[in-house]
This record gives C-alpha cells, sequence and structure tokens, in this order.
C-alpha cells in the first residue's frame, strides 16, 4: 500500500481509503474485514454520523479501539435527523456542528477526530459560520484538521478562498467526470487533497447490471463498462480497472470505495499492486462516452 499527504495537512493516508458507509449492521463481522483492512496497509476510514442514525460510528469506534493508533479517522456532520426518522434536513449552523462533533467522538470512542467533514453545503449557507465551528474545533483539539465533502464547484471555491480545509471528498469515475472540467485541478493548485468516492459507480464498471447513471443511458454506461473490462483481464479486474481511472489523475490523494465484503476488500486493496493504466488506455476510456459536466452550483 502506498500512502500520501492529505493536502497541506500532516495526515499521512492510505491510497485506498475504506469507506464504511456500506457496511452492515453486523459487529462481529464487520472487525473481520476491518482488521483485515488494516493488515492489508489501509489506514484510512471514512464514516458519517448520518449513516445508520449513528450506528456507523459507533460499530467502527468499537471495532478499532485496541487498534487506534496510526489510524485516520474521518467522519462528517450537517445532516440532522428528523425526530420521526422518517428522513434528515441539512443543518450547516455553528451550534448543531460543535454538538455533532461532540456525539462523534463518543460513538467513535476517541479524543479526537482526524479529520472532520462538513456532509454537503449550498452556497446560500452561512458558510463563515460553519467555518468558525470547525476552527473551534480545531483550537479545542477535538478534531485534527477539517474538509467538505462536496460536488458544488461554487462551494468548493468558497470554501478554498475563505478556510482551512484540507481536503474536498466528491463522487468521481469513469461514469461522472464532472471534477475534471474545473475541480480537480483547482484543488490541486491550491494543495488540496481530493477524496474520491463512488469510483465503481455502485459496482457497474465492476460486473454489476447497467443503468441509467446521470445523463447516460444505460446502453452508454454499458458501454463505458465494456470499455473498462476490454482493459481487464489476468492484471486488473474490472474494479481495479476502473479505480486506477481514478487514481490516474494527480489531484487524487485517496480513493474511498464503499466495502461490504472481505472479497471486494481483497481485492480493492490490491489495486495500487496492478500496473497503472498508460495514456492510450487512459485516453481510450475517456473516447468510451462523451464526457459530462455540472449544470449546476457552478
Amino acid at each position: 500500500m502506498h500512502y500520501q499527504s492529505l493536502g497541506k495537512s500532516d495526515l499521512l493516508v492510505s491510497e485506498i481509503a475504506f469507506g464504511c458507509m456500506s457496511l452492515p449492521e453486523n459487529d462481529s463481522g464487520n472487525q473481520k474485514i476491518i482488521h483485515r483492512a488494516i493488515e492489508l496497509g489501509i489506514n484510512f476510514f471514512d464514516t458519517a454520523d448520518l449513516y445508520q442514525h449513528g450506528k456507523n460510528e459507533t460499530m467502527l469506534g468499537k471495532v478499532i479501539k485496541e487498534k487506534r493508533q496510526g489510524l485516520v479517522i474521518a467522519t462528517k456532520a450537517g445532516n440532522q435527523w428528523r425526530a420521526d426518522g422518517s428522513g434528515w434536513d441539512w443543518n450547516p449552523r455553528k451550534d448543531y456542528i460543535l454538538q455533532c462533533a461532540e456525539d462523534s467522538l463518543k460513538r467513535l470512542q476517541t479524543d479526537r477526530i482526524d479529520l472532520y467533514q462538513l456532509h454537503g453545503g449550498t452556497i446560500d449557507d452561512n458558510i463563515d459560520e460553519s467555518i468558525e465551528a470547525f476552527e473551534i474545533l480545531k483550537q479545542q483539539g477535538k478534531i485534527r484538521h477539517y474538509g467538505i465533502s462536496s460536488i458544488r464547484p461554487n462551494v468548493i471555491r468558497e470554501y478554498v478562498k475563505r478556510s482551512g480545509i484540507v481536503s474536498v471528498m466528491m463522487q468521481y469515475s469513469l461514469l461522472d467526470r464532472r471534477p475534471e472540467e474545473f475541480c480537480l485541478d483547482f484543488l490541486k493548485e491550491n494543495e488540496i487533497g481530493v477524496l474520491a468516492r463512488g469510483p465503481l459507480s455502485q459496482g457497474m464498471l465492476a460486473g454489476k447490471s447497467p443503468a441509467r447513471v446521470l445523463n447516460y443511458s444505460d446502453g452508454q454506461v454499458r458501454q463505458a463498462a465494456m470499455a473498462i473490462l476490454s482493459l481487464s483481464g489476468k492484471d486488473r479486474t474490472e474494479a481495479q480497472t476502473a479505480i486506477r481511472f481514478v487514481m490516474h489523475h494527480p489531484a487524487i490523494t485517496s480513493v474511498v470505495p464503499g466495502i461490504r465484503t472481505k472479497n471486494q476488500l481483497e481485492e480493492i486493496a490490491e489495486t495500487p499492486n496492478t500496473t497503472k493504466l498508460n495514456e492510450e488506455e487512459m485516453n481510450g476510456l475517456r473516447h468510451s462516452l462523451s464526457q459530462n459536466f455540472y449544470e449546476q452550483h457552478r
């Protein structure tokens, strides 16, 4: 496994991270898979207070308690569950973020969150108030660094200009190349790490049946999957080729796939040991379907 600094921070994270969102509510099974991930060199685990109403954080905290040393734990706040559990509402207010941090620290059984992320964001938020909350938490020593999870260029620009974020988490894959237009180069220039989620596009780039994605028809999704398949074989599986596509861009610090099973883990964790895609192969993938672009939040 290879490791890279996350932006300008002192966090050294594995090129492959472990997205905990997809894990089932099975502490015993999750312990085995997470401990195996650590054995394979993965040191970066991402969760959120939203996942399973906080139970995902509780599970992770319990599983890693005896192995916390050397791990980078990331979680998120900003989505507030309704009292009746019917859904959640956006809440980026300072007092709410400060309370969420306290709750996440307890569930994770840790005294400090390595990377605390705003779980979304709009241009209409009181951005300075949200930033103030993260800066307070950092001054208090309750978090080491903070970032945002956002795909919105207008929001990303404002946080880069006005805050001390060290990372942006965003969706990026062969089927979602919207970050290539502006965000990836912009963040690279500003020395902010990019955490790429959704590299397999819900498994459709790794053998699952195609369906409509963004502006692509199921036929176009099938075409992209076939392009991935054509570059896979003895050296790389389809999932590894799809992740290699994402890792190719120099702005990407770590890829954060959602992992559910030990077999998925073993396959994905092996990706850094596979052959990199060359420019001819990358161009073939890029030309397998037309690039998509952000239509809103520009």
